[in-house]
């Protein structure tokens, strides 16, 4: 009895403990939730600083240069057009594979359907050749039951392969009628995306020529006013706002890593492999000097982060073109420009290698390549003492 009892004990006391673990679990799922709704909040409230921080930098901008405006404008649109270019090419690709399996396919079935068609063709003429009474005739002629009953099997047999055989004829031409019209699916779809990246074209072109005629009003200006020295100032004085203003921004929202970034001198990989055109502290018009590296390289390569890290801003700035900036922690933060496109937006977390830009010539570059730049908290470092592999190299 008292066996019974103990054990009676120990069950509820088993399914007290599963149920306070069922009740826990839930609790912290609850928790986890919550915590991920307030997250997803901070990161939207985050967000919209920088948004507004980013439209209070580009109505001074204007006000201080209406071509500056305009530039941002039309290089923003080429970004877009670039960006919708790739998804169309991308879209192109896999409909165009797509339309080569089922040619194939179509290709394989119209064999099938032929070899079965002459299989079932020859039937049909020994049939029509033998004749009804033919048959009959023979079927008579057989006084041994043994062999009748053979006969009469062969003939079932080759009765119902013939209707197997028209049964399957049938099934093929079904199939390969559903094959043509996904085909003709496909061919329609390629004929629209072949308009729809046509017209993307004309407007890049369009949007191009635009540009290039605002860079060459913005040369003549500055040949007249002479007055590239205040801009390359008002410039860096707008990136050094940003930065500044990020900065406070992002001070509640610590980042942390299991190796922090100022650690890592010398250990990091290149953002692109490309010939420098520009080194750190070489001298600028007016006696102002790079606070980043330019290298030289071809329009659309991939450019990648060198190290864990958020985004913080990726959008266009007078001087930098589409830039994006990464924030790594303890007061560090990256910063390419120039871009062509940009493909990660505010608040992404990204690791290194991660493909963040393609590289252009935005900002009102001559010559496309890279602005890469190393900073903490507004004060700019000498890119080499951190960056010393290049890309592919381990």
């Amino acid at each position: 009895m008292r066996t019974l009892m103990s054990m009676t004990r120990t069950i509820r006391q088993n399914i007290l403990t599963v149920l306070l673990l069922v009740l826990a679990a839930s609790v912290v799922r609850g928790q986890d939730n919550d915590m991920a709704e307030i997250k997803e909040r901070e990161l939207e409230a985050v967000r919209d600083k920088i948004s507004t921080l980013k439209t209070s930098m580009d109505r001074r901008a204007s006000e201080r240069d209406r071509i500056t405006g305009e530039l941002q404008s039309a290089e923003v649109s080429i970004a877009e057009k670039r960006s919708n270019l790739k998804e169309l090419e991308r879209q192109r690709d896999f409909s165009e594979k797509k339309k080569a399996d089922l040619d194939a396919r179509l290709k394989a079935g119209e064999a099938e359907l032929a070899a079965e068609s002459a299989q079932l063709e020859s039937q049909v003429v020994a049939a029509y050749t033998s004749g009804s009474q033919e048959r009959l005739k023979l079927l008579l002629n057989q006084h041994d039951p043994a062999t009748l009953g053979r006969l009469m099997t062969y003939y079932r047999y080759m009765s119902e392969f013939r209707g197997e055989n028209i049964a399957s004829v049938n099934n093929h031409i079904a199939e390969l009628s559903d094959l043509r019209t996904q085909a003709e699916i496909e061919e329609n779809r390629l004929a629209g995306l072949a308009r729809a990246r046509y017209a993307e074209l004309t407007d890049l072109n369009s949007g191009q020529e635009k540009r290039q005629s605002l860079l060459v009003t913005l040369k003549s200006q500055i040949a007249q006013e002479g007055s590239e020295i205040e801009r390359l100032a008002a410039e860096e004085q707008d990136l050094a706002r940003l930065i500044a203003e990020l900065t406070s921004i992002l001070s509640d929202y610590p980042i942390t890593s299991e190796e922090p970034f100022g650690t890592l001198q010398g250990k990091l990989t290149w953002p692109i492999a490309g010939r420098l055109l520009h080194d750190f502290g070489q001298p600028r018009a007016g006696g102002m000097k790079w606070n980043g590296v330019v290298l030289s390289a071809p329009r659309g390569q991939e450019v990648r982060v060198i190290y864990h890290g958020r985004i913080v801003f990726s959008d266009w700035l007078a001087g930098m073109g589409l830039i994006v900036i990464v924030e790594h922690g303890d007061g560090f933060m990256t910063l390419y420009g120039y871009n062509e496109t940009t493909l990660k937006s505010a608040g992404d977390w990204v690791a290194p290698g991660d493909v963040i830009a393609t590289v252009g010539d935005s900002g009102g570059q001559q010559q496309t390549g890279l602005y890469f730049e190393v900073r903490q908290g507004t004060k700019p470092l000498n890119p080499r003492n951190w960056v010393s592999r290049q890309p592919g190299t381990g």
